[in-house]
Order: structure tokens, then sequence, then C-alpha cells
């Protein structure tokens, strides 16, 4: 079993960042990690992805060049840095995880947190 406690949410200004933690307990060795996030009357979405070693990373074009995905094995912790938000960026953004490498399709992911709010004001 593995669970899954996201943190770092929270209300910004367009423009602004925050940072997310998602903390991994249970058996993670070698497992990729995911951000998700679904926006209000939406279907829940791919943000980004991110092997164990880290040498391999993915990214939803919505997202590329303002978040960035990380990872510390050590603290079996994942980050995401958001930049510069927009307030389409408001959702609950979700942590996955999943026993192979990079994958964006919701099914392919095997645990999830419980998700954290972000909102972004105009």
């Amino acid at each position: 079993q593995v669970q899954l406690v996201e943190s770092g949410g929270g209300l910004v200004q367009a423009g602004g960042s925050l940072r997310l933690s998602c903390a991994a307990s249970g058996r993670t060795f070698r497992y990729t990690m995911a951000w998700f996030r679904q926006r209000p009357g939406k279907e829940r979405e791919f943000v980004a992805a991110i092997t164990w070693s880290s040498d391999n990373q993915a990214y939803a074009d919505s997202v590329k060049g303002r978040f960035t995905i990380s990872r510390v094995n050590a603290k079996n912790t994942m980050y995401l840095q958001m930049n510069s938000l927009q307030p389409d960026d408001t959702a609950v953004y979700y942590c996955a995880v999943r026993p192979l490498g990079i994958a964006q399709d919701i099914v392919e992911y095997n645990y999830w947190g419980q998700g954290t709010q972000v909102t972004v004001s105009s």
C-alpha cells in the first residue's frame, strides 16, 4: 500500500507562485510520480510526471515553462513549483504514483492522494 499526502495549496494572485509537496509512504521504490489537477467543472487532467531517477520528466503543454516537477527520494517527497500562475490554473491538485515509467492517462496510476486546492485570483 502507498499513502500520498499533498500540501502547499492556497490562494494566490495571478502572476504569483506556489510550491506543492506530495509526501509518500509505503512501497514507492522506482515508482514514477505525477501531478494531476481537476479544474472546476472539468475532468481530471495530467499536469506533470517524473521518473524515479528524475532523468525523465513530462509536462502538459498548458504548464510548460511555468511549472517544474522535482523529487527527493531520500525524503519520499515530490514537488511542483508553480510560477506565473493564472486563474485558469485554479484546481484541486492531486499526486499519484505508478510502478512503471511516465504515463499521462489517469487509469495508469495506482495510488492517489486526497488533493490540495489551489486558487488563483485575477
